[in-house]
């Protein structure tokens, strides 16, 4: 192949002429599409629900609100848009969601054991599933404080420091602990200590919430556990029965023992009394026998008397002086009658 100087192209006998092109046709079509290109790379729109975070050179220069901005072109500034503050993450592990909705389609399996099997504080296997919601606080520091991509650093971070945080809080509580008695105990202190880790990490991050979904024993031991939880509920049965009738015997017994006593004191506190008062009584006549002895004798001769005579059904009157016939004094009834 030959090219001449009038610009034809020589294939052996062939000859074929090179198209003549307009130079400054050229040049305005390239003038055009730099110009193009500038403006198309020059601004930018973040949305309503973003944040953009600009990069100048590959460092972190500002971040950027909703609304149309301006940068520098031809990749001199980038721009990595985010949800902003108010945007919720959902964080899931040991399943994944693949469709959301009314009804949710959601992935379990083997795939995702390597984070859901844990071992508990005694010593037990479970199957804990669990999601965790977080707002980005600072997106810079949500980018460009952690190891890696900025598109991947930050979320494997995130679910390394959740999986850690999470078997380290299962392994201090027993498996009934951790599948029912204290879920809300583990999902709260499980947020407080991913906080705390995170503001050391400065990670720009906010934990809004964890959450334990389902929390299983391993499928090859889910009958010796269920056989388990049924044996602890007859045994917390009988023991319920147990207190039962513990409850209704045992109050009975101290009711009536307390009524007992109770007596006891008042007849204890009776004869006290009754003792006392004779005594005193006593004290009182003898005093007054002391004062004046005859008088005394004539008034304690009446007052027996008086006790004795209503007792007696016949009474007889028999006056020393008298001699011969028995004088009689009928006293048995008022208006006379009965000897």
């Amino acid at each position: 192949m030959q090219v001449g100087k009038d610009g034809k192209v020589q294939f052996g006998d062939d000859q074929f002429h090179l198209p003549q092109f307009n130079k400054q046709a050229i040049i305005s079509v390239a003038i055009i599409v730099i110009l193009a290109i500038f403006i198309f790379s020059s601004f930018y729109t973040i949305k309503t629900d973003e944040i953009g975070v600009i990069k100048r050179f590959g460092k972190y220069l500002n971040t950027a609100n909703p609304g149309l901005h301006f940068k520098l072109p031809f990749g001199i500034d980038t721009i990595i848009k985010l949800k902003g503050s108010n945007f919720i993450f959902p964080v899931e592990f040991g399943y994944r969601t693949v469709r959301p909705g009314v009804q949710s389609e959601i992935q379990k399996g083997r795939r995702f054991e390597q984070e859901s099997l844990m071992l508990t504080g005694d010593l037990n296997c479970a199957v804990v599933t669990w999601v965790v919601q977080y707002r980005i606080t600072d997106p810079a520091n949500y980018l460009f404080k952690v190891r890696g991509t900025p598109r991947e650093g930050p979320i494997n971070t995130f679910r390394d420091v959740s999986e850690a945080v999470m078997r380290k809080i299962v392994g201090d509580h027993s498996v009934d602990e951790v599948i029912i008695l204290k879920r809300r105990q583990i999902a709260q202190q499980v947020k407080e200590e991913m906080q705390e880790i995170f503001n050391q990490y400065e990670m720009g991050v906010a934990v809004e919430n964890v959450e334990l979904q389902d929390v299983n024993p391993p499928d090859p031991v889910k009958p010796s556990f269920n056989e388990v939880n049924a044996s602890r509920q007859e045994m917390e049965k009988a023991l319920n029965q147990a207190y039962e009738a513990y409850n209704k015997v045992i109050p009975k017994a101290k009711g009536e023992a307390e009524k007992t006593i109770k007596q006891a004191e008042g007849y204890a506190l009776d004869r006290v009394n009754r003792a006392q008062g004779d005594a005193n009584k006593f004290i009182a006549v003898y005093q007054a026998y002391r004062s004046s002895k005859d008088v005394t004798r004539r008034r304690m001769y009446i007052e027996t008397m008086n006790d004795i005579l209503p007792k007696i059904q016949q009474k007889y009157i028999v006056d020393e002086d008298m001699k011969g016939i028995l004088p009689l004094l009928q006293l048995n009834n008022q208006g006379g009658g009965n000897k």
